[in-house]
Formats: C-alpha cells, sequence, structure tokens
C-alpha cells in the first residue's frame, strides 16, 4: 500500500509542473522597456509647445498617453513579480535583449534647444528613432531574448505593432 501512494504522489508532481509564469527575460525586458518609454515620452512632450502642424502634435500626445499607460502597467506586473523596476545599469547586463535601445541623451538635449525652424524635422527623426528602438527591444521579448510570459509577450506584439505603425505615420509628416 505504501508503494501505491508513494507511486501516486510521484506521479501527480510530475503531472502538475507548470512552466513559470515569468522568467528574468520577462523582468529584463520591462526594466528597459519602461526607461525607454519614460524618453519617448520626454520627446514627445517637447512637441506641445512647438509650432507644428496639429496631427502631429495629436499623435505625439497619444504616444505619450500610450506608453504612460504601458509604463503603469509593466510596473505592476514588476511589483506582483517582487521584481525590481530599475535594471542593472551595467550594458553587458542587457547584451541578451540587443542592449539598451535608448535615445542618446545629446541628441535630446539637442532637440530641446533646437530653433522652432529647425525642431519638426529633428523632431521626427529623434522621435522615429526612438519608436524603431522601442520595437527592436520588442522583438527580442518573443525572439531571442526568451520571454516567457503571455502578457510581456503581449505586451512586446503590441509594442512592435503600434511603433511601427506610429514611424509608418512619422515618416508622412513634412513640416
Amino acid at each position: 500500500m505504501v508503494l501505491v501512494v508513494a507511486s501516486l504522489l510521484l506521479t501527480a508532481c510530475g503531472a502538475t509542473a507548470a512552466p513559470p509564469a515569468y522568467n528574468a527575460a520577462d523582468v529584463m525586458f520591462l526594466q528597459m522597456l519602461i526607461p525607454q518609454n519614460r524618453q519617448g515620452i520626454e520627446i514627445v512632450r517637447l512637441a506641445a509647445d512647438r509650432p507644428l502642424p496639429a496631427a502631429l502634435k495629436e499623435l505625439a500626445a497619444a504616444i505619450g498617453s500610450t506608453q504612460q499607460t504601458e509604463i503603469d502597467t509593466m510596473k505592476g506586473w514588476l511589483r506582483g513579480w517582487a521584481a525590481p523596476e530599475t535594471m542593472d545599469m551595467d550594458p553587458q547586463a542587457h547584451a541578451g535583449h540587443g542592449g539598451m535601445k535608448m535615445t542618446s541623451p545629446d541628441l535630446v538635449s539637442a532637440l530641446k534647444t533646437a530653433p522652432d525652424a529647425e525642431f519638426g524635422r529633428k523632431f521626427l527623426d529623434v522621435l522615429i528613432g526612438q519608436q524603431q528602438g522601442a520595437a527592436e527591444l520588442a522583438r527580442t521579448e518573443n525572439g531571442t531574448g526568451g520571454g516567457v510570459n503571455a502578457e510581456a509577450r503581449d505586451l512586446a506584439r503590441r509594442v512592435i505593432e503600434s511603433r511601427t505603425a506610429e514611424v509608418g505615420q512619422l515618416l508622412n509628416f513634412k513640416v
């Protein structure tokens, strides 16, 4: 009888093993996308007080709103996983996700101080690069990065789709 019970327990243990809800790659993806999104918000806010087409200002505001919503969601997941919101600042720690995809702080500073006559073109260039960086980062979550969390992988898919569409829209503006 003891052998039957032991056999049933061992069999049951093997049958109920569930895949992990998240892994280190999921955590790293979120920790990298949060500052990337924060920088994107910083960039799009610059459009509010500059002479740009109304449609471009509207798109910039929508981008900022979407990225803030994503940040709030990601912070909630990290809290639920008892994982830190901030990442290891060693650039080598992010090699598995293709490295950091942040826009150079020098480019953002130059954009802030650009004369109105140059701002529109520079704004588009910087924002397009920023959005492409987010899409590249998201591709690692669903590709070589090895993320397993279904929600994080779905967020990555949505980031790829939305940022790619936004880049397409941005490329059509004439400023």
